[in-house]
């Protein structure tokens, strides 16, 4: 997989998992822990997203 590949799959799981964010959020009862894991898996992509564009 080339580099460009593999960061435009980051990004597609980041687009994801902000739509997955979104729709937790607007989800009555849904648990803060759940939304608070997906905000953290979304930081991950996002900052290995920024290290590899800018190496």
């Amino acid at each position: 997989m080339s580099l460009g590949s593999h960061i435009a799959e980051l990004r597609r799981k980041h687009e994801h998992l902000s739509e997955k964010v979104e729709t937790a959020q607007r989800s009555p009862g849904i648990d803060d822990l759940e939304v608070a894991a997906l905000k953290k898996q979304k930081l991950r992509l996002k900052e290995e997203i920024e290290r590899l564009t800018h190496a």
